[in-house]
């Protein structure tokens, strides 16, 4: 039996329940997972309240959770990357059930915990680290020689962002609230730009990149500051593609998908000392509602994490 946190309908955080349950076991290609620690996301409350295309009551009861670091408790028979006892973080499919003692993931979602850190900071990667990751790289194209405007830099997706693109080598500008004006400095921005005080159009122009991880006028207002054929990448809706033709620019969003060599790759800038995960706050896994209600506020730094072990 191993302890979950779900629900049985959407709404707020009433409906989370702590149940204990059998975990299924790991198909050909999966593991199974002794949880050490589970981080908490934006998506997470997401799904609750049932604002998540992928997650509608056909998929009820639902278990929360979409990133885990852990130990390698059983692999299905053609598991053959990893082994019994191995250190792994990586993303739980659409299914979820990271908020668990345990959990099943697939091979290829996987990647050994960088050394150097414990659980409970590897945990904080693999949904916002690579959410990052391909954001920049894959599907913004950006390179070592250019610029990047990141809006919420301060954040679990941002902080990370702003520490790859400089491990790149770029220049990187950001947009944060005037109390995490110094940790965005901490991570390394080139320019910190205090959205509360300061209008960023004064200080960006001609940039490769946005990265867009706001929405809404911020968004709006983000479009002069691109260079033609630059591009504007976002997390949230779908940006128009009239007024990026507009300004001769690319556009576009994406959903983070899960895959474990793209992870092996961001543990190893963690193990070199380039990337550092940032925690705002522990919860056990028991108080997991009130994790939960501390992203959805809106002003985490960093990243929230659950303790499992």
């Amino acid at each position: 039996m191993s302890m979950m946190i779900r629900f049985h309908q959407f709404g707020s955080n009433e409906v989370l329940k702590s149940e204990n349950l059998d975990v299924s076991q790991p198909d050909a290609g999966q593991v199974l997972v002794a949880v050490h620690a589970a981080s908490v996301n934006p998506v997470d409350f997401k799904i609750r309240l049932g604002n998540y295309p992928s997650v509608k009551n056909d998929r009820l009861p639902y278990t929360l959770g979409r990133d885990i670091s852990g130990v390698i408790e059983k692999c299905g028979a053609q598991s053959t990357r990893f082994k019994v006892g191995d250190a792994v973080f990586g993303i739980v499919d659409i299914h979820g059930g990271g908020y668990a003692q345990e959990a099943v993931l697939d091979q290829d979602a996987i990647a050994l915990v960088p050394s150097g850190i414990d659980h409970i900071h590897a945990a904080t990667v693999p949904l916002a680290g690579q959410t990052a990751w391909q954001g920049l790289f894959r599907y913004g194209q950006f390179e070592a020689t250019q610029s990047v405007l990141i809006h919420g830099g301060s954040g679990g997706v941002g902080h990370f962002a702003i520490q790859f693109a400089k491990a790149k080598g770029a220049r990187v500008l950001t947009t944060v609230s005037t109390a995490n004006v110094s940790f965005a400095r901490s991570l390394g921005a080139d320019v910190v730009i205090d959205y509360q005080t300061q209008r960023f159009e004064d200080y960006a122009s001609n940039l490769d990149m946005v990265f867009d991880l706001v929405g809404g006028e911020t968004r709006e207002r983000s479009w002069s500051v691109l260079k033609k054929g630059g591009v504007l990448v976002s997390t949230l809706t779908e940006p128009s593609q009239q007024e990026a033709k507009q300004f001769g620019v690319r556009a576009l969003r994406y959903t983070v998908e899960a895959d474990g060599d793209e992870l092996a790759e961001i543990a190893r800038l963690i193990a070199s000392g380039q990337v550092k995960p940032h925690i705002q706050q522990i919860f056990p896994l028991q108080s997991a509602a009130d994790a939960l209600a501390s992203v959805e506020s809106g002003h985490t730094v960093g990243k929230i994490v659950l303790k499992v072990i």
